[in-house]
């Protein structure tokens, strides 16, 4: 990254599983900061939190005055997000929302740095930039460059994705039911509509109308805007009890033609992922290997003859990183590096 003066980023939501990863993420990279604050809800007011080697006493959120904060990294919910992402961004503030909230809105650019980092310029109308949802950011890694190559009709996914990606109180519950599992106590379930521990639930988010649920019409919708409106996908998506990193299984239908030898020689060179994938017993990722990576870990590349041009493969990714904290981290590099802001501090000098 290029160096650049300092920028002063709150992190909203700075308590939780993604918020204290965005903290983790800024200091492993060496994000140019000045200062970093943390911010909270009033009930988590005097919580502490790490910043590489400093400790963070959370503010307030309702009270914190946003006119002298260059960027902020919002993943306090979409509730919070709807309210107070307008009111930072009108004090001057970049906020780079992780919610749902803003993605669907025209105005909004919905960024993935590897693949879509020239729509972050029409940041400035609302000074509102989108995070995709977790498992879209992984897919469309892996299908920009082969889109680029053979341009992409139509992408079925089904997605076995981790108890993070409902908060610290689903990786609670798969523990809590795992441990009662075992001493042949009774799990109870809280935060999943089934029992998580030994099982899979076919089921994130609300069920729409059309019977898709909510987490699977975002794949849908996310990966028109991010990618091209004109490919066709469908989802289903999955909770797996497993503790960090989601994984999909992909399978795309190619206008042109693509050998699997092809694809995967374009992911190898392509940024932002690793292709493992020998034909052997463990030459593939798994989430396990994922957890704690910044890459988009590709395996099992294998040509579908079911269809014309068509291939499959293995997607993992941890999505708490690039599902969530590293991609927010990436598109303030962007701005950065683009030079498309500058710290106030600067400017009042």
């Amino acid at each position: 990254m290029a160096q650049a003066a300092g920028f002063r980023v709150a992190i909203a939501g700075a308590t939780g599983n993604v918020g204290r990863e965005m903290l983790n993420i800024l200091a492993e990279r060496g994000f140019p900061v000045s200062e970093v604050i943390a911010l909270a809800s009033s009930r988590s007011i005097g919580s502490e939190v790490s910043f590489g080697d400093k400790t963070l006493k959370c503010k307030v959120l309702e009270n914190f005055d946003f006119s002298s904060v260059d960027i902020c990294l919002m993943s306090a919910g979409g509730d919070v997000s709807k309210v107070w992402s307008p009111k930072i961004g009108a004090q001057g503030c970049v906020v780079i929302d992780n919610s749902s909230a803003w993605r669907y809105d025209s105005d909004v650019p919905l960024i993935v740095p590897e693949v879509n980092a020239d729509a972050i310029a029409g940041f400035k109308k609302k000074n509102i930039i989108a995070n995709p949802n977790c498992s879209t950011a992984q897919l469309v890694v892996a299908l920009k460059p082969l889109h680029d190559f053979a341009h992409i009709k139509r992408v079925v996914v089904s997605t076995y994705q981790s108890v993070s990606g409902a908060g610290k109180e689903g990786m609670d519950e798969l523990f809590s039911q795992t441990k009662a599992v075992f001493i042949s106590d009774v799990p109870a379930s809280k935060k999943f509509t089934k029992r998580i521990a030994f099982n899979v639930i076919p089921h994130i988010d609300a069920f729409m109308e059309d019977g898709f649920t909510k987490e699977e019409w975002k794949m849908m919708a996310e990966t028109k805007k991010i990618l091209d409106p004109k490919i066709k996908l469908t989802a289903t998506c999955v909770r797996v009890p497993v503790f960090i990193g989601h994984s999909e299984s992909v399978n795309v239908e190619f206008e042109r033609p693509i050998t699997a030898d092809q694809a995967r020689e374009i992911l190898r060179k392509s940024p932002g992922i690793l292709i493992i994938d020998k034909r052997e017993n463990g030459g593939y990722s798994t989430p396990h290997e994922a957890a704690g990576e910044d890459a988009t870990f590709i395996s099992r590349i294998r040509e579908d003859n079911t269809v014309e041009n068509g291939l499959a493969f293995w997607c993992v990714s941890d999505n708490l990183r690039k599902g969530a904290a590293l991609n927010a981290v990436q598109i303030a590099e962007v701005l950065v590096d683009r030079k498309l802001i500058k710290p106030k501090a600067q400017k009042a000098a």
